[in-house]
């Protein structure tokens, strides 16, 4: 493919190239069945509280330290490399939520395909809902690009939303191709070329942005996970003022020094930006709303039937009607069902039948 010239003649085959490429890849990180091995060391960690944050980067940046001083946990840390070999976990309760951390071993180039244990850290790093990638000031922004590639050759994709591609299978029909807008680089003659590597030969696609090649093959593999992700430069005591300055423009990037916790707040503020997660008050009737344990939703869900659900299933059931009282409803208090929308902050009173 490097060798290959880019131009419309040959974005056919080009297409071909990649789409062969990502299904040889799925096909290397979900293996053959084989013989079952005896029961292995875990290395997953049961998912506690709101949220759950990972560390990734390369051995010896300063995860453990980060970890250490932000949560108070103790994780090992010594002068030579792979000192952490299984996940640890820690928690931290910030503005009411609990988030989880967890403080990953190394990973080092060729992750992806098994080097240094490098799956089953990243199969970890997908379960988590923001990644941070812990860099050495010190060290080029080339490992930067390496970490991003082993993420991405494993199906996470880092602060970026899903493709806009509706994408449907049939019987029979043929491929459907509709665009809603001007296509820069596929065609009707690329689509059905990358989708007929799937052996896929009916199908409704339809494209609503301007897609590439590798969006389309995202939506076919559909086993993508979109991740928001935070560059943390670490050890900025071992740099100058000037330097710092050049470093705060880089986009997703919060410079700190885990050993000494200068810019904490400054890296917890971005995570929760990050994270957006929504706060909800409760309200017992004839009381005062309980301002110190919210309930904590994902922004994706985050309606008043979640938050029956959050509390217990049972709850919605019983439920007649919500008095909400803040930014998502236009008087206080005022009376909702239970497809309202909740905003960050409000006051909830649920009425039971």
């Amino acid at each position: 493919m490097a060798r290959t010239q880019k131009n419309k003649a040959t974005a056919h085959h080009l297409g071909l190239l990649k789409a062969r490429l990502a299904k040889l890849r799925r096909e290397l990180i979900t293996p053959k069945g084989g013989g079952g091995g005896g029961p292995g060391e875990g290395f997953d960690v049961a998912k506690t509280g709101d949220a759950r944050i990972g560390f990734v980067g390369f051995p010896s940046v300063g995860k453990s330290t980060l970890l250490s001083n932000l949560a108070g946990v103790y994780s090992e840390v010594a002068a030579y490399e792979f000192t952490t070999l299984t996940t640890v976990p820690g928690v931290i309760r910030y503005k009411g939520a609990k988030i989880q951390l967890l403080d990953l071993p190394g990973i080092i180039e060729g992750a992806k395909d098994g080097k240094g244990r490098g799956r089953q850290v990243i199969a970890v790093a997908r379960t988590c809902n923001l990644i941070l990638i812990v860099l050495d000031v010190l060290k080029p922004l080339g490992h930067k690009k390496i970490i991003e590639n082993e993420l991405e050759g494993f199906g996470i994709r880092l602060n970026s939303k899903p493709p806009n591609i509706g994408f449907k299978k049939k019987d029979k029909g043929g491929i459907n191709l509709t665009a809603t807008c001007p296509q820069s680089e596929l065609d009707a003659e690329t689509v059905k070329s990358i989708l007929a590597e799937y052996k896929i030969h009916n199908a409704d696609v339809t494209l609503r942005s301007d897609a590439t090649a590798d969006d389309l093959i995202d939506v076919v593999e559909g086993n993508r996970v979109y991740i928001p992700c935070i560059y943390v430069l670490n050890k900025i005591d071992q740099i100058s003022i000037e330097e710092l300055d050049i470093i705060y423009k880089v986009p997703h990037c919060v410079p700190i020094s885990a050993h000494h916790r200068w810019n904490f707040d400054d890296l917890l503020e971005k995570i929760w930006d990050y994270l957006k997660l929504v706060r909800i008050y409760t309200k017992p009737k004839g009381q005062l709303p309980d301002y110190t344990s919210p309930v904590v939703l994902p922004y994706s869900r985050t309606t008043v039937e979640d938050f029956c659900m959050k509390i217990h299933k049972n709850l919605i059931k019983e439920f007649k009607y919500a008095l909400v009282w803040g930014l998502s409803v236009k008087h206080n208090p005022q009376k909702v069902g239970k497809d309202h929308t909740l905003e960050d902050e409000v006051v909830i009173q649920i009425v039971k039948k």
